[in-house]
């Protein structure tokens, strides 16, 4: 089901998109692609929103930085210096975070309106991103597939091709908070993260290109325990890249019972603990859970890889699992 959701100042119209199934109600917008809202039941049959959104597009407009739900692009998280090598040449991106790139430059995906088409149980996300947009060589023909499976779980589907050589890597930026959105601080709920590295990073949340082991570190999620603040960081899932989604993290709320399973193909997942949510947020209200690729791998050859080529596809599937316990 679609319906207006808002429209932009220079008057282009803004859907939103409603899916519903297996007792999960998901909201998507064709503006950046954001998940405006997640509803699923508690242990007692209560249904509350888990992710963290605004009730109209103003919000969205006035705060784009926390990227509140959005599909980020063309390249998640961070790249180095906004410029990266490639084949002969180095391309220059156009920095927003500093002298770096972040979530794809000032006007990336997350900024852009959707062509959006009906499919089962979901909705498919189109658009053209065109070649030298935000600095990015090549044409970029991105699709993302929205949908519910029978259990209620939320299915994210990147399919991209390119004329050009490029790099691209591609996720959704929900910020979770099991106990309801606006029910307070998410530092008390429970994670495990099948991951035993991560990337260590310098004061610019900057890759160095070590690999560390969480073991007896606060990073070492391997067991389930309190998640807590402080953290912004890629994690090295043990699986890898893999060509279905395979399960790597388990957020829980032990108070009402609702319990969040993320599965990916994607080697890396960033979490980050919404310590600088603006207002009308306030620290913490939500804990994001990136799948992607590792940041900055355009600058690290031993990174896996996210250039494509003409004649590739990139595919990357994401899948969000609802339960109770």
């Amino acid at each position: 089901m679609s319906e207006l959701f808002g429209t932009l100042p220079d008057g282009t119209e803004v859907h939103r998109w409603t899916l519903e199934r297996g007792g999960t109600r998901v909201e998507i917008l064709t503006y950046g692609g954001i998940v405006r809202s997640v509803e699923v039941p508690d242990r007692e049959g209560r249904t509350a929103d888990v992710v963290l959104g605004f009730a109209g597009l103003d919000g969205y407009l006035a705060h784009p930085e926390p990227y509140l739900g959005a599909l980020v692009g063309r390249y998640a998280n961070r790249i180095a210096g906004a410029r990266f090598p490639l084949d002969d040449a180095v391309y220059a991106l156009e920095p927003n975070e500093g002298p770096h790139l972040l979530h794809g430059g000032a006007r990336g995906f997350d900024k852009r309106v959707w062509e959006a088409a009906a499919v089962e149980h979901g909705v498919r996300l189109a658009r053209v991103s065109p070649h030298g947009e935000e600095g990015f060589p090549g044409r970029l023909d991105v699709a993302v597939t929205y949908t519910l499976d029978a259990s209620g779980a939320l299915r994210i589907a990147y399919e991209a091709t390119t004329d050009a050589p490029t790099v691209v890597a591609l996720t959704s930026h929900g910020y979770f908070n099991l106990a309801g959105s606006g029910a307070g601080s998410a530092a008390g709920h429970e994670l495990r993260l099948a991951a035993s590295r991560l990337t260590a990073i310098d004061g610019d949340l900057i890759p160095t290109g070590e690999l560390r082991e969480v073991t007896g570190s606060r990073f070492d999620f391997r067991t389930p325990r309190e998640v807590g603040t402080g953290y912004d960081h890629n994690f090295v899932l043990d699986k890898g890249v893999t060509l279905v989604p395979e399960e790597v993290a388990e957020l829980h709320h032990p108070s009402c019972g609702r319990t969040l399973t993320v599965s990916t193909t994607e080697p890396g997942l960033q979490l980050y603990t919404g310590d600088h949510l603006p207002a009308p947020f306030a620290p913490c209200d939500g804990i994001a859970l990136e799948t992607q690729h590792f940041p900055d791998s355009p600058n690290h050859p031993d990174f896996p890889s996210t250039v494509l080529r003409p004649g590739e596809v990139y595919r990357s599937e994401t899948v969000y699992g609802f339960s109770v316990r």
